[in-house]
Order: C-alpha cells, then structure tokens, then sequence
C-alpha cells in the first residue's frame, strides 16, 4: 500500500472535501483553502469514455492548485481501457492519486452504468479495481463508494476486492445509491469497512459540523471525514474540525463572515461579468445549502429564491447578515431544523 499525503496536523484525523459536480471546481477550492483548508482535496469527477479528453475544469483545479493541499483526480467510467488511459493522462499532473467514483447517485449517471451504477455488477468492478491498480502501482488509487446500490448484497464482496487489489484509501458514503441523500446514514457500514480493510476508511454523508464528525469518527473507528454539501453551507468546517480533534476552542464565525462568503461565492460563480439571468441559478444553488444556518424561521430561503437580480440578492443578504444587529449574530455551527436545500449534489 502507498502512503497518503501528510497532514496539516499530524496524527488528528484527516478531513477531505468530497467532490461535488460543478462545485469543487478550481475557485471554489480556492475559496474553502481561505476559510481553513482541508488536508486532502478532490476534483469533480472526470467523466471518461472511448474518446474523452481530460475535463478542462480539472485540469485546471490540478495544475492550478494554489491551496497548498494536495489534490486526488477523480474519474468515473465503465470503459476499461479508457480508464487506464485516464489514469495515465493523469498521473502526469501533479495529483495525489486517482480516486474512482463508484457512488454518484444521479440517476442520469447511474442509468449508464458508471458511478454508483456499477455497484450492480461486482464483475466490472473487479475489472475495473485490477486494471487501475496496474496502471497506478506507483501512485495512490482510492475509492469513493456507496454500500451498495437497492442494498448491501455485495458490499462484503467489495471490500474484499478493494483488499485484494491493494487500495489505499476509500471513502464511504454510509447511503445506497438509491437512498441518494435522503433518510439518515447508516454508519454501521463505514464500521464494517473499517474492520475489514486494510487501508484507511473516510466517513461520509451527512458529517453536518465538526461535533458530528467527532461522533461518527468514534462511532466508526474510520480514520478520517470527508465532507461535501456541509462544507459549501460552512466553509470553515475543516479548520473547525482541526480544534475540535486537537481539544481547542472551536471558531463560530459571525453573520457578517457568511456575508463576506457570499461576496466570494458571487465570483466564485461569474463574478460581474456574467448576466444575472446566468448567475443567479449558480448563486441560488449555493446560497440554498448557505442560507440553512441563516434564519431559523426560513424567510432568507423563502426571499432569496424569489431574487431576480443581483442587487435583489444582495439585499436580501445584507437584510439577514448584517441590518438590524444580525452582523454580530452567530452562524448556526449545523444546519437549522425544518429547512430543506433543494438541489442535490454528490458528496
């Protein structure tokens, strides 16, 4: 097995952002590094076939790496050569390893039999793990999984493909594919991969603040956390977890902080030069997961998707963030209850 990447602190668990399509792209990586980086980074995937090129979005989040973390290339596909191309394309950026995308729940991407697809069919899996493993035997290969697709009938035989094929890191998404995010995890399955592989296990799914990260970590026994949607509502959640597993004084940012962020999101997304008809739907799509630890009583959800411009947007942020006292107020350190974030991303 191949060592992982050090961590910014040694021997706390490592925290990984998970990566989210059309989320953890370059910027939005760099804007996360600014709040309080994770140890370990992952591009969205890289969607490979016969003729694919590598993304050039994740080519630019590799070779512009400016967070001081190191990067995991994530690829998804069915195609075996294709994958072993892929891999080795790849490997001659500076990456931290090929991870495989054996979770994605969309139901367009599953419905071809990639992402969380293939966990109907443990034969291609298998396939898949060997000929990566030969194409990466000098680099890391990691696995981002669900236990299954309906359920867990093969997730014993999974792991024991991922030990036989000498797998160095696999994050587990404690959900079925079909589950996509809905209903609670079930970490018992992150505690079986942790008895039963060789390599380290991520956690995954749901890991809302750092007080749940600490609990699901000594739940599990798994040596890290990776997170994705949480981290887009709270982007400081990776520099929180590092006091909370150290015994510090965990930071709360202030309602004026997320008000700074949403400046940050708004050129993250397109900055000034994009339309508002094109931005906006970016924005809304952020400022969904954002605005869960706002206002208890929903109403910048409510006002923030009825925006039709952007200096629409802006007041309703700057009415909730930081008129009337709110710039002082503490941001929810977890989602608020009764609110929902209406789009899906994978994580």
């Amino acid at each position: 097995m191949h060592s992982l990447p050090s961590q910014i602190v040694p021997n706390q668990p490592p925290t990984a952002l998970a990566p989210m399509q059309d989320v953890t792209m370059r910027d939005f990586l760099h804007l996360v590094a600014k709040c309080g980086a994770p140890d370990y980074f992952f591009t969205e995937y890289y969607r490979v076939h016969g003729q694919s090129k590598i993304d050039e979005n994740v080519r630019q989040s590799i070779v512009e790496n400016e967070t001081g973390r190191p990067i995991f290339a994530q690829i998804i596909g069915e195609d075996i050569e294709g994958m072993r191309r892929a891999a080795r394309e790849l490997l001659k950026l500076p990456v931290a390893g090929i991870d495989l995308n054996l979770g994605c729940p969309a139901p367009k991407v599953f419905k071809k039999n990639v992402g969380g697809g293939l966990l109907r069919d443990p034969a291609k899996i298998d396939e898949l793990l060997a000929a990566l493993r030969d194409e990466t035997a000098g680099a890391v290969l990691s696995v981002k999984m669900r236990y299954g697709f309906v359920d867990d009938r093969y997730f014993d035989r999974f792991l024991e493909m991922i030990d036989r094929h000498g797998v160095d890191l696999v994050s587990l998404h404690a959900r079925t594919v079909l589950q996509l995010y809905r209903g609670k995890p079930d970490y018992s399955y992150v505690a079986r991969a942790v008895r039963a592989l060789k390599c380290p296990v991520l956690a995954n799914g749901d890991l809302s603040s750092c007080d749940k990260a600490v609990e699901v970590l000594a739940q599990t026994g798994a040596r890290g956390a990776m997170i994705g949607r949480p981290a887009v509502r709270n982007p400081w959640i990776f520099h929180q977890c590092r006091e909370k597993f150290g015994g510090e004084k965990v930071f709360v940012p202030k309602l004026a902080d997320v008000r700074k962020y949403v400046d940050d999101l708004w050129v993250v997304t397109g900055g000034d030069g994009l339309a508002d008809r094109f931005h906006l739907p970016r924005m809304k799509k952020l400022l969904n997961f954002v605005g869960l630890g706002v206002d208890a009583k929903g109403g910048f959800l409510r006002e923030m998707r009825l925006t039709k411009t952007g200096a629409e947007l802006f007041a309703v942020c700057d009415k909730y963030m930081v008129d009337g006292g709110n710039a002082e107020k503490s941001f929810a350190p977890d989602a608020l209850p009764n609110l929902v974030a209406r789009p899906n991303h994978e994580d």
